[in-house]
């Protein structure tokens, strides 16, 4: 199955500001019935038979964000436009979403954000050069988040002035 990135407004049936029932409901159509996962949790993540983790994040009753971790296999990917997040070395989703928007290193995590998107691809360490190392020459996690997840109280307090 392929998951298109859409930010802001979501991935699939997942949607960003949809109420958490909902959120529960599309999350849960993602599993894959004739393979369930004992690590499933409702409401919280899937596992699909690939390896592939989708979860979901709400807040105050709406859906946050949604994450994916990389799967096993090829069988589910994850997209954003013709990239594909998982498959592709790190290296070159950077360069690849250089094409369609600002990207930056995260000074504190083996991580890129993509601010203007509301995207963040996460690795549990950086190796680029050996590809043999799948932890750091792959991206393990990608997030889509709402306008906002990443501000800082005072970030939040200044977007709240900005909007009102």
């Amino acid at each position: 199955m392929d998951f298109l990135l859409e930010p802001p407004a979501g991935v699939g049936p997942l949607r960003i500001g949809m109420p958490r029932h909902d959120a529960d409901a599309a999350l849960d159509s993602l599993r894959d019935p004739s393979a369930p996962s004992a690590s499933d949790r409702p409401g919280q993540h899937v596992f699909r038979p690939s390896g592939l983790m989708v979860s979901v994040h709400s807040m105050q009753g709406v859906l946050q964000a949604v994450e994916f971790a990389r799967p096993l296999d090829t069988t589910d990917r994850v997209l954003f436009h013709d990239l594909d997040v998982f498959a592709l070395p790190a290296r070159e989703v950077v360069a690849g979403m250089r094409e369609h928007t600002r990207i930056e290193a995260d000074p504190e995590e083996p991580a890129f954000i993509a601010p203007d998107l509301l995207l963040s691809f996460w690795r549990p360490f950086e190796a680029d050069d050996d590809p043999d190392d799948e932890q750091g020459h792959y991206f393990a996690r990608v997030l889509l988040a709402r306008p906002g997840y990443y501000d800082t109280p005072a970030e939040a307090e200044e977007r709240l002035r900005r909007n009102s």
